[in-house]
């Protein structure tokens, strides 16, 4: 987790969305759901932080997809990258961690949506895992 008082910044890959985060970032936890493989090919590696922590610097290419009921997606309409999970009824919001300006200083804490896993790797460092979401069991996770 990010210091308290630090302001963290990032974007997408073309420059048209920046954005910065005032205050403490979670430490990655990596989603294993089908909606994140099919973004990132894989699986999505996500930070979180309290919306009202969350400044956009540049929105010329953001765009947002709202894929279920529950959340939407943010990302750059001119690049294409993934940036935002921003769930509806939390305070917080997902950044894809691949998104922000390094050294970065988190590490990863968790795997969650492990029964959505693709088949064609293994998940092997020792972190937990939860076949779904993890209900804010993992250190530091904003609810």
């Amino acid at each position: 987790m990010t210091d308290s008082h630090e302001t963290t910044t990032g974007g997408c890959l073309c420059g048209a969305v920046r954005y910065e985060v005032k205050g403490p970032l979670r430490d990655v936890v990596n989603c294993h759901c089908s909606m994140c493989q099919r973004l990132h090919g894989n699986f999505g590696p996500h930070s979180k932080a309290r919306k009202v922590n969350i400044t956009i610097t540049e929105d010329t290419g953001l765009a947002w997809y709202q894929t279920s009921d529950i959340a939407r997606r943010g990302f750059c309409r001119v690049c294409g990258s993934s940036l935002f999970w921003e769930p509806f009824d939390l305070d917080a919001m997902g950044i894809i961690a691949g998104s922000l300006d390094g050294p970065t200083g988190l590490k990863t804490i968790g795997h969650i949506f492990v029964g959505e896993k693709a088949d064609f790797y293994e998940i092997t460092d020792g972190l937990p895992q939860f076949e779904g979401s993890s209900n804010g069991e993992l250190v530091n996770d904003y609810r």
